[in-house]
């Protein structure tokens, strides 16, 4: 056992732990228990409140400064698990929304005339899509701003209506010429993926969607959570149309996928700290263990596995010692949506998520008894994880030091990252005699330095200040 923490129970101990109907008031208290220091280890790994609520700053204060630098023609929204606090700089992709400003897209039972005259409006068809796709139509009341993409992506449909394709917008943004050091990717859906050395980004070019009827429909469902207000809020954000179709659909070129992006971020801003490791932990499942190659299953199945959770139970059950309880019944959800294809999208729940997953009869099969196995463990499947299993071998000195160095480098980062934007001119040359800039720079050096230092002192492999700068980031 680990000087002052967390104790791998033999696979007799844990048969029964954490299992749905405890066997025994021991079982109980074991499964407990090693949610509570579960819970303690999440903090040490920087998924806690307080530094997810500082990343959720930082990144939107980034949106601003980059939407202020802007020309005023599109806002920067980062979405994913940036935007909910729960991924390091270079831990995961950076997921940003563009959204065209002058271009707004509404069901048909919105009156297009309270928008301003130079808005170009589009409506909804949804009739011929698969749910939660649509096609826009051009309204006769074009706008007085005429913006070229949309312009060259118009098209007609098989009975001469004007539409926009989705297929064409997506490519007249993915033809745009690289920046310096970037690496286009592969389409990935609606995303245009990029990378810049360690740095991923996933690109995806949108239009604003009003659509109340869809919206009030999620928000009049009987439910345990979210509470009112952040229903109201949720409402109040609207949609955006993203540049993919159904896949397999004959028309996928000219359909649009309708998504909630502000809205999901600020549902995951509400999830009580237990759901919230919850969702982490199968994000790790579904990484580590289960490894999809062709994205059959990915993070926002997870995330919306873990919104219905959220909404059909109540909140005062979500307490740190049921961690380990949750994460089983969150497995059962994955288990079971694996073996149905069918995962109700929480926004809309007509549209199935793992339809056209391509998930085939063997790797189900492989997946079910991977999952099965996993929830006979107990306790013991934290040890399939290697991010948690190596904070456990160190856990807690070693652990807590390291943490709270990597935690002070990373939000110095995010503060670096956001005083460039605003030490930058309007060619993109950076004032490197700023002396805030500066010294974020000098804060940064001397951290990584520090951990050399300690690596040298405890006998571990060194490795190069750029290398140890890049695993702390990860």
């Amino acid at each position: 056992m680990a000087e002052g923490g967390f104790r791998f129970e033999t696979p007799d101990d844990v048969h029964a732990t954490c299992h749905r109907g405890l066997s025994s008031s021991h079982s109980q208290v074991q499964c407990e228990n090693a949610s509570l220091e579960t819970c303690n280890v999440m903090n040490c790994l920087g998924y806690g409140p307080e530094i997810r609520q500082a990343r959720r700053d930082s990144h939107r204060e980034y949106d601003r400064l980059r939407t202020a630098c802007g020309p005023g023609v599109a806002t920067v929204i980062t979405t994913g698990s940036k935007a909910e606090g729960l991924s390091n700089f270079f831990e995961s992709d950076m997921d940003v929304l563009i959204v065209e400003e002058g271009v707004m897209c509404l069901e048909d039972v919105v009156n297009s005339d309270t928008l301003p005259r130079e808005t170009t409006v589009f409506t909804l068809n949804t009739s011929l899509c698969y749910h939660g796709h649509s096609r826009l139509y051009l309204l006769e009341r074009g706008g007085t701003i005429k913006y070229h993409v949309v312009h060259v992506a118009l098209c007609n449909d098989e009975n001469g209506n004007v539409l926009l394709s989705s297929a064409s917008y997506f490519d007249f943004y993915n033809k745009m010429g690289l920046h310096q050091d970037e690496v286009r990717h592969e389409r990935a859906g609606p995303s245009r993926p990029s990378s810049f050395g360690p740095l991923d980004n996933d690109l995806v070019f949108s239009l604003r969607c009003h659509c109340p009827g869809i919206l009030l429909k999620w928000a009049q469902r009987s439910r345990y959570w979210p509470p009112p207000d952040v229903v109201h809020k949720v409402v109040k954000m609207g949609a955006f149309m993203t540049p993919v179709g159904f896949k397999g659909s004959e028309y996928q070129h000219v359909e649009w996928r309708i998504c909630f992006n502000t809205g999901e971020n600020e549902l995951v801003s509400s999830l009580n700290n237990t759901l919230v490791y919850v969702y982490i932990i199968l994000k790790m499942v579904v990484k580590d263990v289960l490894k999809p190659v062709k994205k059959e299953i990915t993070s926002y199945t997870v995330k919306n596995i873990v919104f219905w959770l959220a909404e059909n139970n109540s909140q005062a059950r979500f307490d740190n010692s049921s961690l380990l309880y949750w994460l089983r019944e969150g497995l059962e959800q994955l288990k079971t949506a694996i073996l149905k294809i069918h995962l109700p999208y929480y926004m809309i729940p007509e549209r199935n998520l793992m339809a056209a997953c391509g998930l085939n009869e063997e790797q189900k099969q492989t997946w079910i008894q991977i999952i099965n196995d996993m929830m006979n463990e107990g306790q013991k499947i934290l040890s399939r994880l290697p991010k948690i299993r190596k904070a456990i071998i160190s856990h807690p000195e070693p652990l807590l030091w390291y943490n709270k160095k990597r935690v002070e480098i990373e939000l110095v980062n995010l503060m670096s990252r956001n005083r460039i934007e605003q030490c930058m001119d309007e060619k993109g040359v950076i004032n490197e005699s700023d002396p805030m800039h500066q010294a974020l720079r000098r804060r940064v050096n001397e951290i990584v330095r520090e951990v050399r230092q300690r690596m040298i002192e405890e006998g571990s492999r060194v490795d190069a200040l750029m290398e140890i700068y890049t695993k702390m980031m990860t």
